[in-house]
């Protein structure tokens, strides 16, 4: 077998590493308008998705056979994720969550002020879809839980932090893959479906992790679902939906850069050999 060229990048190159700390960014309107944009877009997810577990449980109180179940659940975390990365990722990227957010600048994608930020961001969007959710349906809101994550009666603390470091691993790594800069060069369909398969990983996460945690995979939507709901039992387990997201995001992050994309073997120039061009 020859070298192992692909057709089409040739000519690329990576594009720079985002700054680690750049003052400058705060005085650009961009960061506060992409935001702004994670803010309601995160306000919305939870908004619609917390609604749907809500609804479900309500209907499923008097009829087992009632309501979406939860594949109709697992497609509402996924289709909202579509929608909105879908909408928002021309001016923020669309994160619309802080593990995405955290492996993103573990990869340099985004500085520490933006990534900070978007946290933040993040966090206030989910404390206030959750609290919209809260004040049209209270009553519904605290008999059936708030929506809030937790470890189900028969797990282990082992099995549901390794459920968020799956889970989330297998968002991020799919984020990675999709809007993949050099990929993108070659294929160029690839940012217009790029929201797809996205959407997907989180559908598919949550079909298997429901059962276990009710799947969190996203810090925000625990801690939003956490403080509007307000209940100790809503923070028993908190912990490990933010432990578990980010080491599955940092692990995402390091195999498609390392290990995948093979940053560090690049950066050391082992792919060029003396008198010869490295595709």
């Amino acid at each position: 077998m020859g070298k192992d060229i692909e057709v089409g990048t040739k000519d690329y190159q990576d594009p720079p590493p985002a700054p680690l700390f750049d003052l400058e960014e705060l005085t650009k309107w961009s960061l506060y308008r992409a935001t702004i944009a994670e803010f309601v877009a995160t306000l919305l997810f939870l908004y619609i998705t917390v609604l749907t577990v809500i609804g479900y449980k309500s209907q499923s109180e008097a009829d087992q056979c009632g309501g979406v179940g939860i594949l109709g659940i697992a497609w509402a975390f996924g289709g909202m994720i579509f929608v909105l990365v879908y909408c928002t990722a021309g001016i923020s990227g669309g994160h619309i969550n802080p593990a995405v957010t955290f492996g993103l600048f573990l990869a340099r994608k985004v500085s520490l002020i933006r990534a900070v930020l978007y946290i933040v961001a993040q966090c206030l969007g989910a404390i206030c879809g959750c609290g919209l959710v809260k004040a049209f349906q209270k009553a519904h809101y605290i008999k059936y839980g708030g929506g809030a994550n937790g470890l189900s009666t028969g797990y282990s603390i082992g099995t549901g932090l390794g459920a968020e470091i799956i889970g989330t691993f297998v968002l991020v790594y799919t984020v990675f893959s999709a809007t993949d800069p050099k990929r993108n060069a070659r294929d160029s369909h690839v940012p217009v479906l790029a929201p797809l398969p996205i959407g997907f990983a989180v559908f598919m996460v949550h079909l298997a992790t429901i059962p276990i945690t009710g799947t969190g995979i996203n810090p925000a939507r625990s801690f939003g679902a956490a403080v509007i709901y307000g209940k100790d039992k809503a923070w028993d387990d908190q912990w490990i939906f933010w432990v578990g997201p980010f080491i599955g995001a940092a692990i995402a992050a390091f195999y498609h850069q390392i290990v995948l994309r093979a940053a560090a073997v690049k950066s050391l120039g082992s792919f060029k050999s003396s008198g010869s061009t490295a595709y």
